[in-house]
This record gives structure tokens, sequence and C-alpha cells, in this order.
């Protein structure tokens, strides 16, 4: 399959979401609502339509996303139009957090993003539940929001593969079960479905097999609806990923600043949004996105961000575990 047939191409800057949720208490002076905002207006003064902004999780589990700072963020940033403002919802609580700050259509009109693992290790680890119980989960929320007006995306985690934390050995989910999600996902309305390298366990090579034997599963369909996710602890070998990705034709890609980010369970940062652009728009392919403009940013948030905010991931997951039962999780 080439990637002739698919034109269009969409970067999601997913920074003020996956970045968010890993930044401990103790630094929310820095990282304030105030901040996330202006980095918000100016992504979107930069020319993207899809970003990541904040995330319905427990604030134990993502002291930033507690529930002030989103009614804060969500009133300051208000409906734009033509932008795709997406909030994850990782269950029902999650749910109802999205409906009581107003997300909905009737209010500041964000997308929902629902997502679970492949893996069944991994969704245990992350959603603290077996993938049939979450996937009847959102199934329920679904319908409510499909009812309501809500618009959905979603994403399928650990799609490549998920290192066991028991013998460092990495689960590869079969392709069969990846296509039944997507066409799962699909089927229950949303609008696009992304898969995630979790962990970055996958080379080039076994990029380019498993994308091209699920898209030659699919033989077509859905192809311009379908985006890649990979974290990776080296950005330019994400981004070399993302480069044979394109290759088969698929033409939307999640990204962040300076390549920050990552899951609380584990998973190291992603591709940079600057390197990635700049890939782009050596290939001629506009993007509709302001180079310059993304790199003054990129150095903004590096130095009043990055460099002052050391996560801590590890402490992150302990919280994330330690709250399973209470149905607090994050992505």
């Amino acid at each position: 399959m080439t990637g002739d047939s698919v034109e269009k191409l969409t970067i999601t800057d997913v920074t003020l979401r996956e970045y968010g949720q890993n930044i401990p208490s103790a630094y929310l002076h820095i990282f304030t609502p105030e901040i996330r905002i202006k980095i918000a207006l100016t992504l979107i003064e930069a020319g993207f339509t899809d970003i990541e902004i904040l995330s319905c999780v427990h604030p134990k589990v993502a002291p930033a996303m507690n529930d002030g700072a989103i009614k804060k963020i969500a009133k300051g940033l208000g409906k734009s139009k033509g932008i795709q403002l997406i909030t994850l919802v990782p269950n029902k609580a999650g749910y109802e957090h999205f409906l009581s700050a107003g997300l909905g259509p009737d209010g500041y009109d964000h997308t929902m993003g629902v997502f679970f693992s492949a893996v069944e290790a991994h969704n245990l680890a992350n959603l603290g539940k077996p993938i049939n119980e979450t996937v009847r989960e959102y199934t329920s929320i679904l319908k409510d929001a499909a009812a309501r007006g809500i618009r959905a995306v979603g994403y399928i985690s650990a799609a490549l593969g998920y290192i066991s934390p028991k013998n460092k050995a990495v689960i590869r989910p079969p392709i069969d079960r990846v296509n039944d999600y997507i066409d799962l996902l699909f089927g229950l309305g949303l609008t696009a479905v992304t898969l995630s390298d979790l962990q970055g366990v996958a080379d080039q090579k076994e990029t380019r097999e498993f994308f091209d034997a699920l898209l030659n599963r699919r033989k077509g369909r859905d192809i311009e609806r379908l985006g890649y996710h990979p974290h990776n602890i080296d950005g330019e070998r994400a981004i070399a990923n993302s480069k044979t990705v394109y290759d088969l034709g698929i033409r939307r890609f999640d990204s962040s600043l300076g390549g920050t980010g990552g899951c609380v369970t584990g998973a190291p940062g992603n591709q940079p949004t600057e390197g990635l652009m700049r890939y782009f728009h050596s290939l001629g392919i506009d993007t509709g996105i302001d180079e310059q403009k993304v790199l003054f940013l990129a150095n903004i948030v590096q130095t009043e961000l990055y460099s002052k905010v050391p996560l801590n991931r590890a402490s992150s997951q302990h919280s994330a575990l330690s709250n399973q039962q209470e149905g607090k999780n994050t992505e």
C-alpha cells in the first residue's frame, strides 16, 4: 500500500495532556492553568487544529488535572471553532467529570478521548480491570455520549507490544485482535482511532511489518481515520518509525513539544513535534503549521517548564496502581 491515496495530514500535539499528567503536585505553581492556556493558544495560532488538552483522571494520579484547573483552562480557551480540543476519559467517573466540568457540546465542546490496551497485562496495570470490562464500560459511555452529541476519538495502547514487568519479555497482541478493536471503536461512532507503540518496542522493520499486515487486512478501510502515537526514549527513532508509517499511508500522528510526555505505566517520551513537523516540511508537505512559531514555543516550554520541573513517573505510577480499586486511573 502506498501513501498516495490520502492527502490530508494531521499532527496532534499532546504536550499539555501527556506532560501534564506527570507533573508532581509540588510544581503546580510553575505548571499553572495560565501557562497551559497560553501554550494551547500559541499552538492554535501556529496552525494546530487538534490538541490534547486535559484528562479527567483523579488528582491523586495527576495533580495538574484537578477540577479547578480543568474548569479554569476550559473557560480560558472557550469554544474554538474548527479546533478539536481533546480531553481523555478513562472510565465512568471520568465521564461524569467531563460532563460536570462543562466539556460537552452545551459547554466548551471538547472531543472525548477513550482508550484501552491491546495487551491484557497493560490494561490491568493502567486501568485496573480486564479489557472486556473496559470495553463494556466504554460501550455504555459512548452510547450516552452519542445521544448528547459528544464527539469521540479512541486510542489503542500497546498495539505494537508491551514489555512484561515480570520477565521483561515483549508481549505482542495478535494483529487480528488489534484490527477487531479498531472495528469495534469505529462501530461505536468514533471519528478516529490512534495506535500507540506504548514503550517504543518496535523498530522500523517491526513497525513496517505490523502496519503493512494491519492495513492489508483492512484493505484500505478507514485509513484516513487511523493514527500513530509512538512513545520512544529516542525522539529520532520515533520520527523514523513515523516516516515508515507515513510511507504506508497513515496521515495522522501524535507528538509533543521536545518529545516529552509518556504514560505513568512506565513508557518513555514522545516524538518531538518540531522534529516531526520539520520532516514533513522537508518533503514539501504543507502541514498548515508555522514552523518558526513551533520552534519558538518549544524553546519557551523548555526554558519555563522542562528545565524547572522534574517529572516523577515512578511516583505517578505508584499512585496510579494504588488507586485502581477506586477507579481513579490514568492513560
